[in-house]
């Protein structure tokens, strides 16, 4: 076999981890290492409808610091509790891109053993100025949307 073909299929067969594209570097943020989507540090990685819940989160742990907020698991793993190292090595992302609007599922598990520890994720995204904005994260693992999970403990953010 020539050198170039056998380079060209080893290219080709090679069963690293795929690249998807832009839209999954804005997701696989949060994985690699794992961090909580909810942390006001990376509020300009959303857009609405999800900024709204984080700003109504924000303002019930401001008006009651004693108590449980309205975010009080990781949206992005769908848990409290969770192996960092497991979650990093197992997650695998597709995507789907129409346009300015993009679909990211992410899959991993929580921990190396366990029924319950396999996750499916799904990312909304859309790009706004040239940058990809989370709009929404969906568990199909547990049937919850974000956007629609009520907020409720603070008032309207100002």
């Amino acid at each position: 076999m020539k050198p170039g073909l056998l380079l060209a299929l080893s290219v080709l067969t090679y069963s690293g981890p795929a690249l998807a594209g832009p839209a999954s570097d804005a997701v696989m943020f949060f994985y690699s290492p794992v961090k909580f989507a909810a942390d006001p540090q990376y509020r300009d990685r959303f857009t609405d409808p999800v900024i709204k819940l984080f700003q109504l989160n924000d303002a019930a742990i401001k008006k009651h610091p004693d108590e449980v907020a309205c975010i009080d698991f990781d949206p992005a793993l769908d848990a409290q509790d969770y192996d960092d190292k497991t979650v990093t090595d197992s997650v695998k992302l597709t995507e789907t891109v129409d346009g300015d609007k993009a679909t990211v599922t992410a899959s991993f598990s929580l921990f190396t053993e366990g029924e319950d520890s396999r996750r499916e994720m799904v990312w909304d995204l859309r790009q706004i100025e040239g940058a990809w904005k989370v709009a929404d994260i969906a568990s199909r693992s547990n049937s919850w949307k974000l956007s629609e999970l009520g907020c409720s403990g603070g008032e309207e953010p100002e």
